[in-house]
């Protein structure tokens, strides 16, 4: 008897998605819990997985297509294991042998489902390049990926010979290449835009010396990493330094609701992380409850799930007051973009050696521009700087922070 399967049920905030990459394909054996199908959201990827063993019979929807809440993606036959799914899996290997969608590829058994065959389409892979791990020798997504790793770090790959690449184009060629956007991409653009024509937009800067913090790093680093499995960051420093200074001035941890004003009685700090998708901002709930341990652990984790695409639409959902941290890509000095509804975000930058003036000496200081973008609709722009101020106050004296002063 067949099965459906469905997507997801997606949040009241995401409307549909776009069926992103099927790992497998019909006539081909499934084990149950074994991911099927990637639907990409406007804000994560979700992923499918088979309800029991048994073989995809049928798909309903392609890549590409757009699908809404529960809506059925394809059927599954229960009862196949992937021993008894082989039959199932000849009829489509003799149709569509692997030499004719490789290319010229004479192992017929070594046949490739739609996203390794795209992979290995971009990178110029052959199937007789890669070595098949799932059924009968077939190539998964997977497999490329492991033999794209493989080559990049043999150091007898530049004398192997190299697939056939792309024509280069003709000297004074002018190329263009045309690809639509990731539902992701879109999102992040219309918030953007967004975020510039509802806000009343204006950006504060300030500078620290973040020498007192890489002192105290480079005094404690190993203590506090066997302690607590972790080193010791920037971020932390800078997340705890953002709550105490939005206990001071609660507009900048304020959002606004139509003609209302929010004032959030806690502080759930978002975290912008760049990954290959796009722009995406985890949030921390409550950071003032957390310690500086807890604080780097759960930015590493952040930045792990985002890495692998595991972001989960709650962890991305909320959030009063934003850190972007440009800093790391080696940007000197930005101005934020507002991460709407939240009225204010700070960008931290690249740490640079300067000579400053410091009680009538010049002397060489690693220093920090700080950004902090922030509605003037609500929030003063006497507020903005005092709040910058005060996390420059406790970055460059940390005892602030435990005296709470």
């Amino acid at each position: 008897m067949a099965t459906d399967i469905k997507a997801p049920q997606f949040p009241e905030s995401v409307a549909d998605g776009t069926v992103a990459t099927w790992h497998k394909k019909e006539g081909e054996a499934v084990k149950r819990d074994e991911l099927l199908v990637d639907i990409e959201t406007d804000k994560v990827v979700l992923e499918v997985v088979a309800p029991m063993d048994g073989v995809l019979t049928k798909i309903l929807k392609g890549e590409d297509a757009t699908v809404e809440s529960q809506e059925v993606l394809g059927q599954l036959e229960a009862g196949a294991s992937a021993s008894a799914s082989a039959p199932a899996e000849e009829k489509p290997q003799a149709e569509a042998p692997a030499a004719e969608a490789q290319g010229g590829d004479d192992d017929g058994d070594a046949q490739a489902g739609p996203a390794a065959r795209k992979l290995m389409s971009e990178h110029g892979l052959r199937a007789a390049d890669i070595k098949g791990t799932g059924a009968k020798g077939r190539i998964t997504k997977e497999d490329v990926e492991k033999a794209l790793a493989n080559k990049q770090q043999s150091p007898s790959s530049a004398s192997a010979p190299a697939p056939a690449a792309a024509p280069a184009p003709a000297a004074g060629e002018r190329e263009e290449r045309r690809v639509p956007m990731t539902r992701l991409r879109k999102r992040i653009a219309e918030r953007l835009v967004a975020a510039q024509q509802d806000a009343a937009m204006l950006t504060t800067f300030n500078e620290v010396n973040m020498k007192p913090i890489m002192d105290m790093r480079k005094h404690y680093q190993s203590e506090f990493e066997k302690s607590h499995g972790v080193r010791l960051g920037f971020m932390s420093f800078f997340t705890r330094a953002c709550v105490e200074a939005l206990k001071r001035f609660p507009a900048v941890n304020a959002s606004i609701d139509g003609d209302d004003i929010v004032y959030h009685g806690y502080y759930d700090v978002g975290m912008a992380v760049s990954t290959e998708r796009g722009l995406v901002v985890p949030v921390m709930r409550d950071a003032d409850q957390k310690g500086l341990a807890e604080i780097e652990s759960q930015i590493i984790e952040f930045g792990t799930k985002a890495r692998d695409g595991k972001l989960s639409i709650e962890e991305m959902t909320g959030g009063t007051f934003t850190i972007s941290n440009g800093g790391i890509f080696g940007s000197l000095l930005s101005t934020p973009i507002l991460n709407p509804p939240q009225t204010a975000i700070l960008g931290m930058h690249k740490i640079q050696e300067r000579p400053m003036a410091v009680d009538g000496e010049v002397k060489i200081l690693p220093m920090m521009y700080l950004a902090l973008s922030y509605d003037h609709r609500i929030i003063d722009g006497k507020e903005a700087v005092q709040f910058l101020v005060a996390v420059k106050n406790f970055i460059e004296d940390p005892a602030r922070l435990l005296l709470d002063i």
